[in-house]
């Protein structure tokens, strides 16, 4: 078992392709496959919890004193970001309903997988965790006043926060308390060492099921519509594009050390797309596309995600090594 998992680790971006390229497969060939929906959230929750459980609580706390990190997540996300999607916005702008879920999954920024992938790629993933509770209020505040300046009224009288504080409570709290009391668990107890280290073997597979998932169940709805989407695709890649770019920069404004930056840039450039999914999901008939919008923001960004773990710490690298004293760490 333990060569096993070391082989998985070895070759998981491989696997995490094969898992997209089945699940796009399954999705187009079962018409069924859209059923899968509903395993969404619990098959996160898992690899959540299994993410949450590998980051040491005393780590959190220490990062929620970074304000220097949380002050360059809070401008890149909320300064930054409106700032970009209005300006790719308007290449939808005549299109209601393709412009309000371009808006909506591109302007929240990502709380959940974005832990997994920064991990991957050696970036904070504690201090992604301790701005998870951060960047949901902050976005359930913001999300309507963006959308007031960018679409009117009619855009903010749409916006619940019910499906927001669901998936706050189902993805972040409820992994987030069970990792803790695991952790606390496997401190005293075999049984508890037991569940840590079963969970943290099943990272790979988890995060195979999750990308399976997603893509299999939305990949038929997609392809429903692939014309109208194929003017999206260009738009989330070149977000994706602009803010690596942008988040290596404000990594050095900010002075930020290697992981930070590299995490700063996996928030800036992951967005909320299975949170606001549901928000899509109960939009009136009139925008009745919006969620496949969203859909597509999560194809083109897991396939993104799966390409910046390799290269994100080559980016950051090699920028680092010509200032190294330059670089505060977190102690």
């Amino acid at each position: 078992m333990t060569a096993l998992v070391a082989r998985l680790e070895r070759h998981q971006i491989a696997v995490y392709l094969t898992a997209i390229a089945v699940g796009g497969a399954v999705g187009l060939l079962l018409p069924a496959a859209h059923q899968l929906e509903v395993a969404i959230e619990p098959v996160l929750a898992l690899l959540l919890f299994a993410t949450f459980l590998g980051v040491p609580f005393a780590a959190i706390g220490r990062a929620l004193r970074d304000g220097r990190f949380l002050a360059a997540v809070g401008v890149v996300n909320f300064v930054i970001v409106p700032v970009v999607v209005f300006g790719l916005s308007r290449f939808v702008a005549d299109n209601p309903a393709l412009l309000f879920g371009v808006l909506l999954v591109l302007l929240t920024p990502c709380i959940d997988y974005v832990i997994v992938f920064a991990g991957l790629a050696g970036a904070a993933s504690e201090r992604l965790l301790a701005a998870a509770p951060l960047l949901m209020l902050a976005q359930i505040l913001l999300l309507p006043l963006y959308l007031l300046i960018f679409i009117g009224p009619a855009g903010v009288a749409v916006v619940e926060v019910g499906p927001f504080a669901r998936a706050f409570l189902l993805l972040i709290v409820v992994p987030l308390t069970a990792a803790a009391a695991t952790q606390w668990l496997a401190r005293q107890h075999r049984f508890g060492r037991l569940i840590e280290r079963s969970m943290l073997a099943l990272m790979v597979p988890l995060m195979v099921a999750t990308l399976f998932t997603v893509v299999a169940s939305q990949a038929g709805a997609v392809a429903a519509v692939a014309r109208q989407l194929l003017v999206l695709v260009p738009i989330y890649a070149a977000f994706l594009v602009i803010m690596a770019l942008v988040g290596r920069v404000a990594g050095k404004l900010f002075q930020l050390d290697v992981p930070a930056t590299r995490a700063l840039v996996f928030s800036g450039s992951t967005r909320n797309s299975l949170v606001v999914l549901p928000l899509a999901l109960a939009l009136p008939g009139a925008l009745a596309i919006a969620p496949v919008v969203v859909v597509t923001q999560t194809l083109v960004e897991l396939i993104g995600m799966v390409v910046f773990v390799r290269l994100v710490p080559r980016l950051i690298r090699s920028d680092r090594r010509r200032r190294p004293r330059r670089q505060p760490t977190v102690r």
